[in-house]
């Protein structure tokens, strides 16, 4: 895999030095937003309801945030929806969410279709998954493929690991020595490598865990932890957490220039 610009778009991803030099200080929109979808199950608790309530009642969070995101600029979301480990999980719950996603997917179609969303899946790779809940997803890539407009990506049986291992394992099948593997090289190998690094992360409820997810993308993220569990996080909660990327110095590293190398 290489990254190649599609569909009209350019290139997203940049690479290491080249990244840190081109973006400087943060910019007023970041152009790629990630978000960890956490809380439903202690927001359902907190109810006395079933884990699968705070589930179902995520949905209009994902709706709302999609929105908000898009009307503030963002030109790439990504909403981490099932990771590898939530395989874990009861069956019970397991196989209810597979049905919720399946509803939500095929409700909100014609909705990200006429916002001019283009829409991914990443992951999506285990046979577990329905086969009527993966054929849903490859409709709506192929559906939103030409849209110009914000690109989704949603993490689903996705893990962080596994796209490295991937993208290692694609760099031996291709025979490429050692020598020659770069930053830039070695990304092109992930999943979607015209991907733009992750400039903010967004995880809700208050935990702080990356929790496996795109460990290569958000290597140099900003992060918040807003308290809100997901079920309550809504657009002005989202338009806060850009306000306090705006505030962030991004130095990658280095120091601001007005310190000339001063060490104190």
């Amino acid at each position: 895999m290489h990254a190649q610009a599609t569909g009209g778009r350019p290139v997203g991803r940049q690479y290491g030095d080249q990244q840190r030099q081109d973006d400087g200080p943060a910019l007023a929109v970041p152009r790629h937003v990630a978000c960890v979808m956490d809380g439903n199950g202690r927001w359902a608790q907190r109810r006395s309801l079933p884990r699968t309530a705070g589930h179902r009642a995520a949905e209009s969070t994902v709706i709302d945030i999609i929105e908000a995101a898009r009307a503030a600029g963002v030109e790439w979301l990504s909403l981490y929806a099932f990771s590898t480990e939530n395989w874990n999980r009861p069956g019970t719950e397991v196989d209810y969410l597979m049905r919720l996603v399946r509803r939500v997917v095929r409700k909100h179609a014609p909705l990200l279709l006429a916002r001019g969303i283009r829409c991914r899946f990443l992951g999506a790779a285990d046979p577990r998954i329905p086969r009527e809940l993966a054929q849903d997803f490859d409709d709506l890539t192929t559906l939103t493929a030409g849209n110009l407009g914000m690109t989704l990506t949603v993490a689903f049986d996705h893990g962080g690991r596994r796209d490295i291992v991937e993208a290692a394992r694609s760099l031996i099948r291709n025979e490429i020595p050692a020598d020659d593997v770069t930053e830039r090289l070695f990304a092109d190998h992930l999943p979607f490598p015209d991907t733009p690094d992750v400039d903010l992360v967004i995880r809700t409820s208050g935990e702080q865990r990356i929790s496996n997810f795109m460990l290569w993308q958000v290597a140099y993220a900003e992060w918040v932890f807003p308290e809100a569990h997901w079920p309550d996080f809504r657009a002005p909660d989202f338009l806060a957490c850009l306000h306090a990327y705006r505030h962030r110095d991004r130095r990658f590293g280095g120091v601001p220039p007005q310190t000339n190398g001063d060490p104190s």
